[in-house]
């Protein structure tokens, strides 16, 4: 993937990356096939509102900590998916991922399991930048990565490692991850085919939790 000004490099690792996730499931977890393949149903939430979010900072790599607001959204969070056949809920180790963890699922037995790779996009020198700044300039990072930081297309990719290894422990469960704009974009990126193109374009329009099916 190239952009200008920036150096192109080919490697096996980066082929592998532009697989889809299916590709990758197939050949990290060929030994999983072996005793049956069952699809692995994704619910995906946003964390909660954040302090950052009401005063219009785009928080990145920042830890972020949730509102008065965000963590009433995360106890409704909860209520609405302490029944709803979760297995597991994989979060973003981000301050306000975690959070939003910790206020659902408290005195929860359902396992919460911190993952790097579900963090939202490094802006390097950039995270906290206005909001309005940032997507006014999403589309140029598409590709070409924020000063010390990541391009939109290596945040998603790192998400994509994630789901690649999901069905190694996780096959035919109902898991819940909790993130950001940069792991729901990889979720309709790898799983439903939509350009990120498309995407960098889009709104985020807040709901109660999207749903996908990695088979």
């Amino acid at each position: 993937m190239t952009s200008q000004g920036q150096t192109c490099v080919n490697t096996p690792i980066l082929d592998t990356l532009r697989l889809s996730v299916t590709d990758q499931v197939r050949r990290v977890a060929a030994p999983a096939r072996k005793v049956g393949w069952v699809a692995i149903e994704l619910v995906f939430e946003t964390h909660s509102p954040t302090v950052d979010n009401e005063q219009g900072h785009a928080t990145g790599w920042l830890p972020g900590q949730l509102s008065e607001r965000g963590r009433a959204q995360a106890q409704q969070l909860g209520r609405r998916r302490l029944g709803d056949g979760i297995t597991a809920v994989f979060s973003s180790d981000l301050a306000r991922a975690t959070q939003t963890a910790s206020v659902a699922f408290a005195g929860s037995a359902i396992p919460v399991l911190y993952d790097w790779r579900l963090r939202e996009c490094d802006y390097g020198q950039r995270n906290g930048m206005p909001v309005a700044e940032l997507h006014a300039g999403r589309r140029e990072h598409l590709d070409r990565p924020y000063p010390g930081g990541e391009s939109w297309r290596q945040a998603v990719a790192r998400v994509g490692r994630f789901l690649g290894d999901l069905p190694l422990r996780w096959n035919g469960q109902r898991i819940l991850l909790i993130g950001h704009i940069a792991t729901r974009w990889a979720l309709d990126h790898f799983i439903d085919g939509i350009p990120l193109e498309d995407l960098v374009e889009q709104d985020f329009a807040w709901q109660e939790g999207w749903e996908y099916r990695l088979s």
